[in-house]
């Protein structure tokens, strides 16, 4: 255990408070049982370093481990909160829980045993507690971290304190808001710079091996992750990898399913049941028909990869769509507070309220004329005109 909390205190120590992501303010700490889950590489491990930095320091009160750590080959978890409760600990972190077999049920037992411990445990966004073998529902207070929005990014790289807004209030006051943030800034190259390779805070260490670490990420969470928590196989991995690459040539991707199946040699479940465990793992998004019943088994209307730096990752077209990448980015930075549609006229309907057409600066309402609270969300422009937004604004929801 000594070995452990040496470990600890070195990535605690390590962990800066330079830029914090959204989600530091919204969780309620003080919660016995809280659970994080988000893609790789979003910044779940530097959320929690950074709450027990600032908290706890280098007391002894709080541990942070990681399940993939050695140690767990030979020892249980419940017998280290044992050790860890009798020595004065009394928060424990612990990272990667899906690397280890039966984590729900010991952290059930320790809930259940030791009241004066809080855990916060953090996970693939793949994770399912309804279907874990004991059922943490109940009990935690469960939070999902989304990737960057354009103003973490630039919050992140320009050392920026911008705030973000509702939905609402972009709607209403963007040409009160727009001064305040393009203010001595070149907001449209920026906002290039973030839809190529701004979306996961490791960019910052990456410098041009961005998209290639990338691309192995998504190695791991279809060979790791996937493997682990769905008990797919390599076979089923390789088709996984297949689909993607597929999703990634075409996107927004319109489902056929009877010609998918024939290619991919699984039947109609399977593969919606696949695309059910892309979409968990934060690789696609399917966006179904407003009216559309929902469930794994419901065809998406059509699929997105999940955002535009996956896109730039994974795309092998010589020239790719800029009316992908526009639909991907606002997809991905409204998806998070928001419930989106495709509605026959216009790209999407948010919260069964506003109706969204995505294009370039010279974009009209002809598509979406006559529809009530329709908007067009236009790339290239700094400011906007009536229902005409800048596109780039809709990354400060978050």
């Amino acid at each position: 255990m000594q070995s452990l909390y040496k470990y600890s205190k070195l990535r605690i120590s390590n962990t800066t408070n330079s830029f914090v992501r959204y989600l530091y303010k919204e969780i309620e700490w003080g919660d016995r049982l809280i659970g994080i889950t988000g893609a790789r590489g979003t910044g779940k491990t530097t959320l929690m370093l950074q709450y027990i930095k600032n908290n706890y320091g280098n007391s002894d009160d709080a541990l942070y481990i990681s399940m993939d750590n050695f140690y767990f080959t030979k020892h249980h978890l419940f017998n280290l909160a044992e050790d860890f409760y009798l020595n004065g600990g009394r928060y424990l972190f612990i990272d990667e829980v899906h690397k280890y077999p039966n984590w729900s049920i010991e952290i059930k037992n320790i809930y259940d045993t030791y009241e004066q411990i809080k855990i916060v445990f953090s996970g693939s966004s793949a994770l399912q507690l309804h279907n874990a073998d004991a059922d943490l529902s109940r009990r935690a207070a469960m939070y999902k971290l989304h990737e960057l929005s354009f103003r973490e990014f630039l919050n992140l790289t320009n050392k920026s304190n911008f705030e973000a807004y509702s939905l609402e209030d972009v709607l209403q006051n963007y040409n009160k808001i727009i001064p305040e943030i393009i203010k001595n800034k070149s907001i449209l190259v920026e906002f290039k710079k973030y839809l190529e390779y701004g979306v996961y805070p490791f960019f910052i260490d990456t410098k041009g091996q961005y998209h290639e670490r990338l691309t192995n990420t998504v190695n791991v969470i279809i060979e790791n992750d996937l493997m682990i928590i769905d008990n797919i196989n390599y076979q089923t991995a390789y088709k996984l990898r297949k689909l993607i690459s597929l999703i990634a040539d075409s996107v927004p991707f319109k489902i056929n399913v009877s010609e998918l199946s024939r290619k991919t040699q699984l039947s109609r479940d399977v593969l919606l049941r696949l695309f059910n465990s892309l979409d968990r793992a934060n690789l696609i998004t399917g966006i179904i028909q407003k009216g559309a019943p929902t469930g794994h088994l419901t065809k998406p209307d059509k699929i997105y990869l999940n955002n535009t730096a996956l896109l730039y990752a994974l795309n092998t077209n010589i020239e790719m769509s800029v009316g992908t990448i526009r639909e991907t980015f606002f997809m991905n930075q409204l998806m998070l507070k928001h419930k989106l549609n495709t509605i026959p006229k216009g790209d999407f309907l948010i919260d069964n309220k506003y109706t969204f057409e995505i294009g370039g600066k010279n974009k009209t309402k002809k598509q979406i004329t006559g529809i009530d609270n329709a908007f067009v969300a236009a790339d290239n422009i700094e400011y906007g005109f009536r229902e005409t937004i800048p596109l780039w604004l809709f990354g400060f929801l978050y």
